[in-house]
């Protein structure tokens, strides 16, 4: 028998909040829909058609006054670089030594991130005490962090991760305040008024109620780590794919820094989308508000 809660003559439906089994499987299922023939196809055939306009572009060396396609290298350079690269021994250590990096900043933005943001959602006082230093912090680049990373870490290598750590933290930070406060109050008040603690209130109403920001900003907070690669590897180090990237920009070799952004676009993708993926094991309620729709 369902249980109909009522709040200013308005019906609460609890059912977005029932646990829902398979919730694992059922995302895993979403995660598929993407890669059925059909879409699988088209998106295959428009990252095509990119590339062949790339080629054309490259190869007459087209020159539209504001943009210019001479000196830029051609698909075909550029795999040639890439395969270069995939033969070469330090490629394990570049991906190896960059994964590190970004994961290590990721985590540690997000575990600080999404606690700051939820007390800060909930708390009007540490709103309005911590928020307007981190706003003026926001829009200072990764690049400006370089020298005071450099004075404030005694090893290059945490360096590096702070920079990856300043890239991911905002995105995160500010989705997980603004999904605490769009949460509806009606549904606290409810949740309240049938005895609920804080802690149950928390749990059951805060936290589902802002896990979709949350993980928003987890998914753009991994793409912003993978972003700010470069500039963090720009302090120190042999190895990593940032690094691969800007060495060969010092040396000239312009395939090889085509190389370099594509593996970082592909990890930043494929990580990125392991993000969402989790996320829609997280919140078993989607699939309930998706059969309704």
């Amino acid at each position: 028998m369902g249980v109909d809660l009522t709040l200013d003559g308005e019906v609460i439906d609890p059912a977005p909040f029932a646990p829902a089994r398979g919730s694992c499987g059922h995302a895993a299922r979403q995660w598929l829909r993407a890669f059925r023939p059909g879409r699988l196809a088209l998106r295959l055939s428009a990252l095509g058609f990119c590339v062949v306009l790339w080629q054309l572009a490259s190869s007459l060396r087209v020159d539209l006054g504001i943009v210019s396609f001479r000196y830029v290298p051609a698909p075909t350079e550029v795999a040639i670089a890439a395969w270069n690269l995939l033969q070469s021994p330090k490629l394990i250590a570049h991906i190896v030594n960059s994964l590190s990096r970004v994961f290590s900043g990721f985590g540690a933005a997000a575990l600080i991130g999404v606690c700051l943001g939820v007390l800060i959602g909930r708390l009007r006082w540490l709103e309005d005490s911590l928020l307007p230093p981190l706003e003026v912090l926001r829009p200072i680049p990764g690049v400006a962090w370089i020298p005071l990373a450099i004075l404030m870490f005694p090893s290059s290598e945490l360096s590096m991760i702070f920079i990856t750590f300043i890239g991911a933290l905002f995105p995160i930070l500010l989705n997980t305040i603004h999904g605490v406060e769009a949460i509806d109050r009606r549904l606290i008040a409810a949740s309240r008024s049938l005895g609920a603690g804080r802690w149950a209130v928390f749990a059951e109403v805060v936290l589902p109620g802002a896990l979709p920001s949350v993980i928003t900003g987890l998914t753009i907070g991994m793409g912003t780590s993978w972003f700010c690669l470069v500039t963090a590897e720009m302090i120190a180090g042999q190895y990593g794919i940032g690094y691969y990237t800007w060495e060969s920009y010092t040396l000239q070799n312009y395939a090889d820094i085509v190389v370099g952004m594509l593996f970082i676009g592909a990890f930043g993708m494929t990580s990125s989308a392991l993000v969402k993926l989790f996320g829609h094991a997280l919140m078993p309620w989607r699939r309930v508000q998706e059969r309704r729709a």
